[in-house]
């Protein structure tokens, strides 16, 4: 079968390659060939993330071309994720780019640039002296190397004893569970990066290191003022984001379970829960929410996961989350096109296999401007938990209705038309939900039968079948979802 072919074959079953959990994966040298990314998007690629911690513009522009290139060939709705890189903290280079810290010995972090050794380091973050206070912990490389301060003069040096020793080399990530840092949450290479992203008109913006809503307020009066429609996704991986979840979830548009540096900040054996916590927080809220971090690691250099792994992306999924990450895996890994179909496969056995999954419902609450649309969805999804539905159909203009309804994880499929063309990039990272284009206006009616018609003709449906259709009266006004339909296929 040719190209040509086995893109309309793909295009007339869409259904058969489409995962309700969507896939993230990371750029880089690794997909920076167009036809290795349009297989990844081909194996079932929903959201491309750009890790602003490496790369160059120039890297970065070409990528995006590629992305909206394919999109178009395709007929494709892959969003982008700008991931910013927040203020990460670092040591500096070592002699040789490899210095043993031995357990007990004494060593001093200075922020007086210079090359480290098995006496002294540098690290760069400037009121590392002033924030940090005595018994506090750093951690070096992941956590592998662990320091204990014992004094600090507040203006440029720290000593700590090495409580756990090993090799260090250069630029190596610096960790400070115990610590309250000053540094702001968008850095000047942040806003520039920002800027950036912006600019280039990505869907989502990912915020690293969030300690408060305040973090979030600010990038979000950042992108209002530049009358942007990036969403922001609010990654939480510092103890302080765990302590303000609930309202970090109420401010911000995404959530991102980060849990690399979530497991160095907080004892590792508490991830697990905390993961399913804000999970199920997330679709309570109808907030998209994204567990990143190792899920297919060894496939960096290996052609097949571990089991182990195999069973990560899996619980993921029967969490409930929206979305797995890919990162080494697909930016410098050796298979990028293949740990995409093979996390595909999971999801899919997954999602055919495991109810647990679905039928969230969650009831509105009262006395709220939109109780009347969460209503609707959630009686939509009821109906089509009880009645064997097929589909669920409806038009947004804002979004707002394809959120609501994935929050309540049916079965049925749900497919939103809109005709918002930059909406159905950013509903790509929404869980279950199947994004299209319609312009058209006409009487409900008529508007329900296109509708219809259109997820026919692509096999979506078929005759018979029982589907909901939920939209706004009058239609032209384009206002909130007050109107819901059950009707066979004919």
């Amino acid at each position: 079968m040719n190209l040509a072919i086995y893109l309309l074959h793909l295009v007339l079953n869409m259904s058969s390659l489409f995962n309700r959990t969507k896939i993230v994966a990371t750029m880089g040298p690794a997909t920076a060939d167009i036809a290795v990314l349009e297989q990844m998007f081909i194996q079932g690629l929903d959201i491309c993330r750009i890790n602003f911690s490496h790369g160059d513009y120039k890297a970065v522009e070409d990528t995006v071309n590629n992305i909206r290139t394919l999109n178009k060939k395709l007929n494709y709705h892959v969003g982008i994720l700008a991931d910013l890189q927040g203020p990460k903290l670092r040591i500096g280079t070592v002699k040789d780019n490899k210095v043993i810290l031995v357990e007990d010995k004494t060593i001093t972090i200075t922020t007086q640039e210079c090359e480290g050794d098995e006496n002294r380091i540098y690290i760069t973050y400037p009121q590392f002296p002033k924030d940090v206070k005595v018994g506090e912990t750093v951690l070096i490389d992941d956590g592998k190397l662990h320091l204990l301060v014992t004094s600090t003069n507040g203006i440029d040096e720290v000593k700590c004893t090495i409580m756990i020793g090993g090799t260090l080399s250069s630029k190596k990530g610096v960790n400070l569970p115990n610590t309250k840092i000053s540094l702001p949450c968008l850095t000047p290479k942040d806003l520039k990066d920002l800027d950036f992203a912006l600019e280039h008109d990505f869907d989502w913006i990912g915020l690293s290191f969030v300690r408060s809503v305040t973090d979030i307020a600010d990038l979000k009066d950042i992108i209002y003022k530049k009358g942007k429609r990036a969403r922001v996704i609010a990654k939480i991986e510092k103890p302080e984001a765990i302590k303000e979840i609930d309202n970090i979830i109420d401010v911000t548009d995404g959530i991102m379970v980060a849990r690399g540096d979530l497991g160095v900040e907080l004892p590792m054996e508490q991830v697990p829960m905390l993961q399913k916590m804000m999970v199920q927080k997330c679709i309570q809220a109808s907030k998209p929410v994204i567990i990143a971090t190792q899920m297919m690691e060894s496939m960096i250099t290996s052609y097949t996961p571990t089991r182990a792994e195999v069973n990560d992306v899996a619980n993921a999924v029967m969490d409930g989350a929206d979305a797995v990450m890919l990162s080494a895996e697909t930016s410098v890994g050796k298979y990028p096109v293949k740990v995409i179909e093979i996390m595909r496969r999971i999801i899919t056995q997954v999602e055919n296999n495991a109810d647990t999954i679905y039928y969230r419902e969650h009831a509105p609450e009262i006395k709220t401007i939109t109780y009347v649309t969460d209503s609707i969805c959630f009686n939509a999804c009821q109906l089509a938990h009880h009645s064997g539905v097929q589909a669920i159909i409806s038009m947004t203009n804002s979004g707002y209705t394809a959120f609501k309804l994935a929050s309540h994880r049916p079965k049925a499929h749900i497919y939103i038309f809109t005709d918002n063309l930059s909406l159905l990039t950013t509903l790509s990272l929404v869980w279950g939900v199947q994004g299209f284009y319609y312009d058209k206006y006409e009487s409900t009616d008529q508007t329900i039968s296109d509708l219809i018609n259109f997820v026919k003709q692509r096999k979506l449906v078929k005759q018979d079948d029982l589907v909901i259709n939920i939209a706004s009266m009058p239609m032209k006004e384009k206002g909130r979802t007050n109107m819901m339909k059950l009707s066979h296929v004919i």
